[in-house]
């Protein structure tokens, strides 16, 4: 156990070191002076080439990249060239914005979606099984932008049961912020269940197939016993890998539906940058949501042999 864990951690090591290579050299790689970019049209010659000795943008490029990294350690990610706002504590402001709705809506999705699949894996070629096979084939089909477009359409402006334009915190009003994210939410869950019940259906009916599980049902055990005593741990595994990468993903993917629901999310906040060429905020963007990708499936990895007690050997 102790092998695997160490092992896990030690190979996250190199990945966040490419990592944060790659996320540099696709920044620098963008057309533009961020230097002429932060001054304005109007800035003279001596003035742009005072502000990128200041920022080292005169420095040769791994320079650049080790003093950037540097900073990194330290907790500095720089100011945005648009608001002269501290880039990470706005990042962290919008992406606890961002974890909220996911983390619910994936915690949603999986709570509905490994039952139904195992289920459907259960009462396999059944009516129950093509069911929900159809239905879960038809959520992973629906673009979810017009997915939340639709739900928009109807729950906001038809019904007017959940508000269509703005956002609430938490810390402000419990209910009310409520009432702004259960739409984002729904969209999410409705596109991810799709993907958790085919796996959870598929990684049932291969373990329902192996001996030990003829073995508790010759031992007299109910259906639900052995699906849920004997086949779900062995079954959930895989699915919980899955989850982990559908959260990671998730967690700096989101930018479509924070857009279509004008959520202040991490996405948003990556798109807004990226049209008006904040190159602070873009790279601290990209590398923050690489990190937090990295980092989620490292955890997964760790948790892994509480479902497959294979791995701990």
């Amino acid at each position: 156990m102790r092998k695997f864990l160490l092992g896990r951690l030690a190979s996250a090591i190199p990945t966040l070191i490419i990592v944060t290579i790659a996320v540099f050299v696709m920044v620098r790689l963008i057309p533009g002076d961020p230097a002429k970019l932060m001054l304005g049209d109007l800035a003279r010659p001596d003035q742009v080439e005072a502000l990128r000795h200041r920022m080292g943008l005169d420095q040769p490029i791994v320079t650049q990249y080790f003093l950037w990294l540097g900073n990194i350690f330290r907790g500095d990610f720089g100011s945005s060239i648009t608001s002269a706002q501290q880039v990470l504590p706005l990042m962290l402001e919008r992406f606890s914005v961002s974890a909220t709705i996911v983390v619910v809506a994936v915690g949603i999705a999986a709570m509905i979606a490994v039952p139904a699949g195992m289920f459907a894996a259960w009462r396999q070629n059944s009516l129950t099984d093509l069911s929900v096979v159809a239905l879960s084939t038809l959520l992973l089909s629906i673009p979810s932008f017009w997915l939340g477009l639709m739900i928009l359409l109807f729950l906001g402006l038809k019904l007017n049961w959940f508000p269509i334009v703005g956002f609430v915190s938490f810390d402000d009003d419990f209910l009310k912020a409520l009432s702004f994210i259960a739409m984002p939410v729904l969209t999410l869950v409705l596109v991810e269940i799709g993907s958790i019940v085919r796996m959870a259906r598929a990684s049932t009916i291969e373990v329902a197939r192996l001996e030990y599980i003829t073995h508790a049902r010759a031992k007299g055990l109910s259906e639900s016993a052995v699906m849920w005593r004997h086949a779900f741990k062995n079954a959930f595994a895989p699915t919980w890998t899955l989850i982990g990468l559908i959260l990671g993903s998730l967690l700096g993917g989101i930018a479509v539906i924070e857009t279509v629901f004008t959520i202040p999310g991490l996405g948003r906040l990556l798109v807004d940058a990226i049209y008006a060429r904040d190159y602070p905020v873009v790279q601290g963007c990209i590398l923050f949501v690489a990190v937090i990708y990295v980092l989620v499936n490292l955890v997964v990895d760790l948790l892994y042999p509480l479902f497959d007690p294979r791995i701990t050997q």
